[in-house]
């Protein structure tokens, strides 16, 4: 065997240089502090080989040994799990404020995305205004209510896709569609046109597979963590392939989204669609006026803006369809409900409209419960506690990382009765909501950063899931049953199914 070279001998003395000093400072440190229980960890790695692939579960398994409120190290990121509704209610209601920071990963800081993102930007000012445009000119409820014609087109075109799918002979032979896919694609067009006023998946529009092909990339890096996230003092080896691969779909989304906005603004001098008022339009009309607040939105704001849309909704929506289609497979009863209250209602000579949601209690209920057993994020997106802080006895040291466990949570067994098992019927005549109010049901988060997509999310999972129910009857691919079908799942930018689902369409006779 070849001896070391110099370089990898001088690699190996400065790791343990610095992981001796490191433990050093970490001994010095938790002797400072009362820290909440948890599990010793490996050094310098801490509890990372704990976590596995799925690990909101290996963490809700913490809560029997070491109960609701857990500390791990991972990596040199202190962190801090929360595991129950009671821990919870604290936090949001209590400490909000001190944890109102978020923890940006290496690959979110891809040219400058956390500095122009509303999930990631520094609690302050352009926090503050990001936050309103959002709440109050774009998803505001007569914005969205204007909009309806919009998801309803774009819900047609995906329930046209599923029909000519259907009709093909490799279905109707039991071979599957992947439902998740096609729900992806309408949620993204939907965006398209919200935010642009335009179909980005027309067959006929190369720019926009290509800012489709840039967005889903991303999506599939922005779900891991590297290195350098879990060893700062490493950040001198250089990028990592994530990083590079983050930076060329990152560079590629926004070198598009710069030039629809380019193409807007050379729209808005030659006096374009006066009627027109998209979110894209909203964005570029801003003027600030409060105390620090820019005058106008820079470009890079802007771009950031629109990708963040687009990086919030589509998985989102999908994701959650996919988990609500499989429980539902699983559960024929429920299914025969759900469909049957849809006959009642919309009837067979139209299809499902938004004014109709509130009129569907029991498909309200099925969106609830897959929500609180597979939330789309289930650690939410981390917090940061914001200086030192005292949290229920503990000592918290600046810097923190926070996760709340919403997976956890929504299994909380002091709270659900039969947690595990899917029960729309648990939320019929029930108060419970996921806005925020209610901290045993948080799939979306609570407090003042909670997302703020919301009221979108709501109308297109009610009308997309409602639509797929009325207009086609469904069933397990021919290699998959109820008692077969994997319910594992795993987290990358959303929690998904590990397999895809794959079902079966047939055109309901109404």
């Amino acid at each position: 065997m070849a001896e070391p070279t110099n370089s990898v001998l001088l690699l190996i003395c400065i790791l343990f240089v610095s992981a001796t000093l490191f433990l050093s400072f970490r001994r010095k440190k938790s002797r400072s502090h009362q820290l909440p229980p948890g599990p010793s960890g490996w050094p310098i790695f801490g509890n990372l080989f704990d976590l596995g692939r799925m690990p909101h579960r290996s963490l809700a398994g913490l809560r029997k040994k070491y109960g609701p409120l857990v500390w791990v190290r991972l990596g040199s990121i202190d962190t801090m799990v929360i595991l129950s509704s009671r821990v919870a209610a604290e936090f949001f209601k209590n400490q909000d404020l001190n944890f109102a920071e978020r923890t940006i990963t290496d690959l979110m800081r891809s040219q400058d995305y956390d500095k122009g993102s509303v999930a990631l930007a520094p609690y302050g000012t352009y926090w503050r205004v990001s936050r309103r445009l959002l709440s109050v000119d774009m998803l505001v409820a007569k914005r969205l209510n204007e909009t309806a014609p919009i998801r309803r087109k774009c819900l047609d075109t995906m329930l046209t896709w599923i029909g000519d799918a259907a009709s093909a002979d490799k279905v109707r032979l039991g071979e599957g569609i992947h439902l998740a896919r096609f729900v992806f694609l309408m949620s993204f067009n939907l965006l398209g046109n919200l935010m642009l006023s335009r179909d980005l998946l027309d067959p006929d529009s190369k720019v926009g597979s290509e800012f489709f092909a840039a967005m889903t990339g991303m999506m599939e890096w922005s779900g891991h963590v590297t290195v350098r996230d879990l060893f700062p003092w490493l950040r001198w080896l250089g990028p990592q392939g994530l990083r590079r691969k983050m930076d060329r779909d990152m560079g590629k989304a926004m070198r598009i989204a710069s030039d629809f906005v380019r193409e807007r603004i050379e729209e808005k001098k030659i006096g374009g669609d006066h009627d027109r008022t998209d979110f894209l339009d909203v964005l570029l009309e801003f003027e600030g006026h409060g105390k620090d607040e820019p005058a106008k939105l820079s470009e890079k704001q802007i771009n950031t803006f629109i990708l963040e849309m687009f990086l919030a909704g589509a998985e989102t929506s999908s994701s959650t369809i996919e988990w609500a289609m499989t429980e539902l497979l699983r559960d024929p009863d429920s299914m025969v409900k759900a469909q049957a209250e849809l006959s009642r209602v919309v009837g067979s000579n139209r299809k499902v409209q938004e004014a109709d949601i509130d009129q569907l209690p029991y498909l309200q209920a099925v969106v609830k419960e897959t929500l609180r057993l597979h939330p789309p994020i289930p650690l939410l997106v981390p917090r940061r506690a914001m200086g030192d802080t005292v949290f229920m006895g503990y000592d918290i040291p600046e810097n923190t990382q926070v996760f709340v466990n919403a997976w956890a949570i929504g299994r909380d067994p002091d709270v659900w009765e039969d947690p595990m098992a899917f029960k729309p019927e648990r939320f019929i005549g029930s108060k419970l909501d996921y806005k925020g109010q209610h901290y045993e049901f948080i799939p979306f988060g609570a407090g003042r950063r909670m997302c703020a997509g919301l009221p979108l999310a709501h109308r297109v999972l009610h009308l997309a899931l409602s639509s797929l129910l009325h207009e086609f009857d469904w069933e397990f691919d021919g290699c998959t049953d109820a008692k077969t079908i994997d319910m594992r799942d795993r987290v990358g930018m959303t929690m998904r199914k590990y397999v895809p689902l794959l079902v079966v369409p047939k055109r309901r006779a109404m």
